[in-house]
């Protein structure tokens, strides 16, 4: 069950690997997240003293909430092995490439975001992807009126 995607990651980056990883969230922040309301668009991952926070992930406050609720900005840690987070910590480090969330939802009960290691598209690249875009859909329009 798909809870959020963040549709401009593909078009604006260069997918090169994907991760699942784990997220560690408070009782009001999985209730939110059960009514869909969050919003990964803006956020991106960051590695800080070994470990793997989640930056900028809106989850709006839960509405029945308390004054227990919840920062909706705030760091949210992610779950990742030692091997993956030396891994991609390196690969960072390296290449100048970035920590993209690509999706949240949850499996066996327990909330998930595949993270995707990604290097920025040029403009150039991005018009490729238009075009190429366009060209997929019009040849499915041909074959589409071919087959009538």
């Amino acid at each position: 069950m798909d809870i959020a995607r963040n549709k401009k990651a593909r078009f604006q980056y260069d997918i090169i690997e994907t991760f699942e990883a784990g997220i560690v969230l408070k009782g009001t922040e999985v209730k939110s997240l059960r009514n869909g309301k969050v919003n990964i668009g803006e956020s991106y991952g960051k590695i800080r003293n070994g470990e793997v926070f989640i930056m900028q992930m809106n989850i709006s406050p839960y509405e029945q909430g308390n004054r227990f609720n919840h920062d909706p900005a705030q760091p949210r840690k992610l779950l990742l092995h030692k091997k993956e987070i030396s891994k991609l910590y390196g690969k960072i480090m390296e290449k100048g490439l970035t920590l993209v969330p690509l999706k949240l939802y949850f499996k066996n009960g327990k909330a998930k975001v595949e993270l995707a290691l990604a290097k920025g598209k040029t403009l150039y690249d991005k018009r490729h992807s238009i075009k190429q875009k366009q060209d997929k859909r019009e040849m499915e329009r041909a074959i589409k009126e071919r087959n009538r």
